[in-house]
């Protein structure tokens, strides 16, 4: 068992690290400035540093992390246990940020001294206080895991570790948090609109004194009121289409009439966005109008779906399967004791994107994550123990009430089409929003393809089984549909007979094992009954992967490949007939309890307790939702398959992918695909019933109009530019046509930009990418962002470039490198203003980093879409005349959003660099009007930067001509 360190910080050598240098404050305080390869030797005769991200400073060093508890005594772990919901960047600058501290330039070892100070007279002042009890009832547990700090923290707090009843206690946090009651329902909202002057007079309020001009901003808020008018009649929302150009300030612009309608109406407005980054981002502007943090938990709330949040349930099995076994996994307990005491401060209890910090599972490893969120889509709502303390059942109690609802795509999407199929009798909400507004409304294509498709596969199926019938004797913490049934069973038998049904028919899905089976694997284990030879959905699988290895001509990308399911051979139609038998053997006996469930409600109210009614309830939905509809569009699909139709007349597109599995190498999944050929049909028609108003807005809404006149852009374009994007978003297929509204960015672009083509960078030459990555980097000094195509790419120039860009003082990040999220690779890229970050459409798109910590993006190449089936399908059902100005249409959308990100503020100047000789002269109508556009060697790039940009000398800058010279062909 480890015992407690008690090794004092203060005797440890610091250190600061990249992957090229290293700074070492050793214990008798000498600093030493070594290269890796040295401060790796002089720290194997030193004790365990003192160092900010272990992990990350480990693998900067080369060396192997260990695989017990660390010995290293980082801070952020200090950090996160004193303060659990403050943001931090974890690096030293970002940490002497967020403590109040003025960071030198560059940071040295020594500076962890001070970070170090800060915190221990934080911690210090916390002694008397309510926080010390928190702090105190967990240190038993850390001090017995072998937790580096427990013994610095006891000492300073004098804390005595054995006045605590039971260790595990403290980490019991479902004990200690608050509880949500019910309220009265809210009434229907009202439909006074918003008069353009009241939103002018709001943003106004919310702007206040001194703040940056942003023209057109008014306008556009104005616009958005039309959005909030009175509905004209069922089935006909108000639509509007707002394209706000790049620093139009339109979150605050459609946050002001949004709230103005809110409080007249004492309704909700639903504000939907793409990404959990960009609901945070829209969250914190909204604190402009709410400062006072209470008003403003009552005004505004986000909302994610379940699988978000922490689930106290499975915490709670976590830390009782941790507490009965008599040597616990010390690791994993001190990252339980972590969550718990995050858990106990959190606002809302959000994991992904939350106050949670994003390098958490980097910290205390991701198995202490893994499995902490309900993702399988079991809770058990009415019938769990913590269902009063639940922080889901708090958001969605507290949205009922609030002015203003952050959400995203999915969940609106789920929400509403849930409403228009007629089946939530028992709802989740008290009653649907009737005014939506999407921001980055470019994405609602995506959004609805993904909401509204379905998928057969290998893991769909086995997911579905375990959901029905449990772990099957492994050791998952998996509940069976029996369990969650078993008391209301008992009460009830006549609903025994269709659970034995159920659970007899879920046979028919992949037993355990049947991803070794389907990839071949000899050692892949064996059902534990004979139902191999006639699973018939593994045959099913089995033939899926024939079909396609038979017929697909190569890989469509790095991770999947793909082939048309019509017309269907031979050997896939006998597969399909019983797989087919199997799954209405399975839907009939689905109904059946369903209708019996509904049956126990009819009954007198005085019949049932009000938790018993709401749990059933809750089975009806999770019944509905999770088996019932998911079973039917199987079927349906099936259908296909042995009655084919026309393909060219059905509004789906069907086909075979394979796709290889997070954390199984070599290991990949089949299944049956549906998408709708048009995934805009389904989404008109979900929202057509409840909205009553829809903005839809984003800065790229509109391809870029090409054809110019001498007095302004040509009308006819224009006109066909704004029916190409209403084709895309949708609209044609509500009743009433959008209002239109579209306002210039403000931005002198002129003056603030440059547009390079780079012509001699060889095609394919991942040497000759990463060598112009370096010194398009170099040359800017950092603050640069290089956005992929492809993650295969951005890894390979990652490894190229990562140790002579941070030799020169430049750190590197990239996503799907590093272990953090997205939201903490941006934070330490705003945050170090000499840093580097690479990344791919995450990066692209959303991502706000004012100033000069970003001055330089590059684009590795042209990005066209994707040639896959579906983009195939699209192109020629939504421009069927010119697939190729479809193609570009996207293209330059995507050139518009990369170069969105450069220029955020009005004394903000950068550099767009593209490095793709062969990028049509065509495309590069995406950049704003006046915007300077050269096709120039690397050379002239790397010069033209260094001229370009406030404050860089590029007269360091290796020579560029180390990179051949190619001669563009016209």
């Amino acid at each position: 068992m480890p015992t407690p360190s008690r090794a004092s910080p203060y005797d440890a050598p610091a250190l600061i690290t990249t992957r090229a240098r290293a700074s070492i404050l050793t214990p008798d305080g000498e600093i030493l400035s070594l290269d890796a390869s040295e401060s790796a030797a002089v720290l194997a005769t030193q004790p365990p540093p003192l160092l900010i991200h272990g992990p990350a400073t480990i693998r900067r060093l080369g060396l192997t992390p260990p695989g017990q508890v660390v010995p290293w005594f980082d801070l952020l772990e200090l950090f996160l246990f004193l303060f659990p919901t403050r943001s931090v960047v974890p690096t030293p600058r970002g940490m002497g940020l967020a403590l109040g501290l003025t960071p030198p330039d560059p940071c040295e070892a020594d500076f962890l001294l001070l970070i170090l100070e800060s915190l221990r007279q934080a911690l210090e002042a916390m002694k008397d206080s309510r926080e010390a009890e928190t702090l105190s009832a967990l240190l038993p547990l850390l001090s017995r895991a072998g937790w580096v700090w427990s013994g610095f923290v006891e000492s300073v707090l004098q804390a005595n570790p054995g006045q605590h009843r039971h260790p595990y206690e403290a980490l019991r946090v479902w004990r200690r948090l608050p509880r949500w009651e019910e309220m009265a329902q809210r009434p229907p909202p009202g439909s006074r609109p918003v008069a353009p002057a009241e939103a002018r007079l709001r943003l106004t309020r919310i702007l206040g004194d001194g703040a940056e001009t942003r023209p057109g901003q008014a306008d556009y808020a104005s616009a958005v009121t039309q959005a909030l008018a009175p509905r004209e009649g069922a089935g006909i929302p108000e639509i509007v289409l707002a394209e706000a150009g790049t620093g139009t300030g339109k979150t605050l612009g459609y946050i002001a009439p949004a709230s103005v309608w809110a409080e007249q109406n004492d309704g909700p407005v639903w504000i939907s966005t793409y990404t959990r980054h960009l609901q945070r981002q829209i969250e914190q502007e909204v604190r402009r109008l709410y400062p006072d943090e209470s008003e403003r938990r009552d005004a505004v709330v986000l909302r994610k779906g379940r699988e978000n949040y922490l689930c106290l349930l499975n915490m709670e099995d976590a830390v009782n399967t941790l507490a009965s076994r008599p040597a616990p996994s010390f690791p994993a307990l001190i990252g339980l004791a972590m969550l718990a005491r995050w858990a106990e401060a959190s606002e809302d209890g959000d994991l992904m994107g939350g106050d949670l910090p994003g390098w958490f599972g980097d910290i205390f490893g991701a198995g202490t994550l893994f499995g902490m969120a309900d993702r399988r889509g079991e809770c058990i709502h009415g019938a769990c123990p913590h269902y009063q303390t639940c922080f889901v059942e708090h958001s969605i109690r507290r949205a009922r009430g609030a002015r203003l609802v952050i959400a995203n795509h999915a969940l609106v999407l789920s929400q509403a089409s849930w409403s228009s199929l007629g089946r939530d009798d028992v709802p989740d909400e008290d009653q649907l929003p009737t005014r939506y507004f999407f921001d980055e409304g470019h994405h609602l294509p995506e959004a609805a393809d993904s909401a509204f498709s379905l998928a057969l596969s290998g893991l769909e199926a086995a997911e579905l089984r375990r959901w029905l019938l449990g772990a099957e004797g492994s050791r998952s913490r998996a509940r069976g549909l029996r369990r969650r049934l078993e008391d209301l069973v008992a009460g009830s038998p006549v609903l025994d007979a269709p659970l034995e049904a159920i659970l007899g028919a879920a046979h028919g899905l992949p037993a355990p094992g049947w991803l070794g089976r389907l990839n071949g694997q000899d050692d892949a284990p064996q059902p534990a009954v004979p139902e191999l030879i006639t699973n018939p959905s593994e045959q099913f699988f089995q033939a899926l992967r024939a079909q396609l290895e038979a017929r697909r001509i190569g890989a469509q990308g790095n991770d999947s490949s793909e082939c048309g399911l019509h017309p269907a051979g031979e050997a896939l139609r006998e597969a399909t007939a019983p797989l087919d038998t199997a799954l209405r053997r399975l839907l009939a006996p689905l109904n059946t309890l369903v209708e019996r469930l509904k049956a126990l409600l009819s009954e007198p109210d005085d019949a049932l307790e009000a938790a018993q009614r709401l749990r059933i309830e809750a089975m009806i939905r999770s019944l509905r939702r999770r088996a019932i509809a998911r079973v039917e569009g199987w079927i349906a699909m099936l259908d296909t398959v042995l009655d084919p139709q026309d393909e060219a007349q059905s509004a789906y597109i069907d086909l075979i992918r394979a796709e290889y599995i997070p954390g199984r190498p070599g290991e990949q999944d089949i299944g049956l695909h549906r998408h709708w050929r048009d995934p805009t049909i389904p989404f008109a028609s979900v929202m057509q019933g409840p909205a009553h108003g829809m903005l839809i807005t984003s800065a790229t809404l509109r391809d870029q109009t090409p054809a110019r006149m001498n007095d302004g852009p040509d009308p006819r374009q224009v006109e066909q530019s704004w029916h190409a994007a209403e084709i895309r978003l949708g609209t044609p297929h509500f009743i009433k046509p959008p209002f239109r509204a579209s306002l210039l960015s403000p931005f002198d672009y002129a003056r603030q930009t440059r547009a390079l083509v780079v012509t001699d960078i060889p095609q394919n030459d991942l040497d000759a990418l990463a060598g112009a990555y370096r010194l398009l980097f170099l040359a800017s000094q950092g603050g640069a962002l290089g956005l992929f195509t492809a993650i295969s790419r951005l890894r390979a120039v990652h490894q190229r470039i990562a140790a002579p860009l941070e030799e020169a003082g430049l750190p590197l990040y990239a996503q799907h490198v590093d272990t953090m999220d997205n939201a903490t690779l941006v934070d330490i890229f705003r945050t170090e203003l000499h840093s580097c970050l690479l990344g791919t459409d995450a990066m692209r798109d959303g991502v706000d980093v004012p100033g000069q910590a970003l001055r330089l993006v590059v684009f590795e190449r042209t990005p066209w879409p994707r040639p896959d089936i579906l983009h195939r399908e699209r192109r020629k059902a939504l421009s069927p005349d010119d697939p190729r100005d479809y193609d570009d249409r996207l293209t330059r959308m995507k050139l518009r959003q990369a170069f969105g990100r450069l220029i955020r503020k009005g004394d903000d100047r950068g550099v767009f660099v593209i490095l793709d000789r062969r990028m049509p002269s065509r495309l590069l109508s995406a950049f704003p009007e006046g915007v300077s556009i050269e096709r120039v060697s690397l050379a002239e790039a790397v010069r033209q930067i260094g001229a370009f940009l406030p404050g860089v000398d590029t007269g360091d800058v290796p020579h560029a001509g180390s990179i051949p010279r190619i001669e563009l062909d016209e």
